[in-house]
């Protein structure tokens, strides 16, 4: 599945950049389901993790706003993804959005909260990947803070999130 991720990306002329940043979420998606596997002894679809993160922003071929896991979605579902990458992209951003929020932000009605294992581990590897860098959480919380405020409940999703996949 990988090649033809790639090869969706390049198709739909998804800058180069993105690409980039995509094969690094993807790395660092894998690393954690590994990681988190050996720990928990949970079952993960590691095939799964790859495919939705090496996707998880061709939406950004459309917009650069919040709306580019809606337009993500809306390829992915052009091609005839399975829906479990479709959600990967639609809930990838930021530590999940909920429904109240996705209202507030413009965001068609709808619940953009992480549930599986593997829609959790992208959402994450996604916010600890900058560019093609990967950074810890506390550059993440200092970065929301400047953008949300430094009580956001984004901020509380986002260590939750990262306490639950680091335990």
């Amino acid at each position: 599945m990988k090649l033809k991720s790639i090869t969706t990306l390049k198709d739909f002329k998804c800058p180069n950049h993105i690409i980039e940043h995509s094969k690094a979420v993807s790395i660092k998606a894998q690393d954690m389901a590994s990681n988190f596997m050996d720990k928990t002894g949970s079952s993960i679809d590691m095939e799964q993790i790859e495919t939705g993160a090496l996707l998880h922003d061709i939406g950004r071929t459309k917009t650069h706003t919040i709306k580019h896991a809606i337009e993500g979605a809306k390829i992915l579902k052009s091609l005839n993804f399975p829906e479990n990458i479709i959600k990967i992209t639609t809930k990838h951003i930021g530590a999940g959005i909920p429904p109240n929020e996705a209202n507030i932000l413009g965001l068609p009605p709808g619940d953009y909260m992480p549930y599986t294992l593997e829609e959790k581990i992208v959402a994450h590897a996604d916010n600890l990947i900058n560019g093609t860098v990967e950074v810890d959480l506390d550059f993440v919380i200092e970065k929301w803070k400047k953008m949300f405020g430094k009580d956001h409940s984004a901020i509380i999703r986002l260590k939750k999130l990262h306490k639950e996949l680091n335990p």
